[in-house]
């Protein structure tokens, strides 16, 4: 049986909304981002001392064997181990246009944006400078998220027009992380709110907001 190495509330929770999508039989371990993360028995399972990990897939990231790393990573696995959840599009430019978000939401304001906020050592060891980037960080993000909400406001279905796919739980964990930063998302960011409110009335998106116990408001 395959492993999900998660921690609650972090940029796992969209692989772990689609492993529930996909119907996939797992079993779940926490690893807390930031404390676990960082100890050396989770670096001797992977390395890049990071969350999410799906043991059981074919291949090596440097750490343990047939680990598979990084959430879209494992989304596309997913999707494509279970083609009949059609969570990928089948026309060249809609899939192009999914990962065009899931390129955005990783690098463009998980890793630069996001990260310069909650994780503002990573760019800088001198704690005293910690506050104009993080300060930065936070305009940056309000304007990322002005950009989504813009997106998801434009008469769309979905993130992807057309059919719900693995952008859509992706949004997801920005919406939450919003909060984090500050933002209250349900009332500055309303088309991204309806999104959020379509997320939650499917069963899969309800049984992980569960399992981790997560207060999404």
């Amino acid at each position: 049986m395959q492993t999900f190495y998660y921690s609650p509330g972090a940029c796992s929770l969209a692989p772990h909304i689609v492993l529930e999508e996909v119907g996939a039989t797992y079993q779940r371990q926490i690893v807390k981002a930031g404390t676990d993360t960082q100890t050396d028995s989770w670096r001797a399972i992977n390395p890049k001392g990071r969350v999410p990990a799906l043991s059981g897939v074919t291949g090596s990231s440097g750490g343990m064997g047939d680990l598979l790393t990084e959430a879209n990573a494992i989304m596309i696995y997913l999707a494509r181990s279970y083609p009949e959840a059609g969570l990928i599009p089948s026309e060249p430019a809609r899939e192009a246009r999914m990962i065009e978000w899931l390129n955005y939401l990783a690098t463009g304001v998980h890793s630069s944006i996001y990260g310069s906020i909650r994780r503002t050592g990573r760019f800088v060891d001198n704690p005293d400078l910690f506050p104009p980037i993080q300060d930065k960080g936070r305009r940056s993000l309000r304007d990322a998220f002005a950009y989504i909400e813009g997106l998801l406001g434009d008469g769309r279905d979905w993130a992807v027009p057309g059919s719900y796919t693995l952008a859509d739980p992706y949004l997801l964990v920005f919406y939450y992380f919003g909060y984090g930063a500050g933002f209250d998302s349900k009332v500055d960011y309303p088309n991204w709110r309806k999104h959020t409110e379509k997320l939650m009335a499917r069963p899969a998106v309800q049984r992980v907001i569960a399992i981790e116990g997560l207060n999404l408001p």
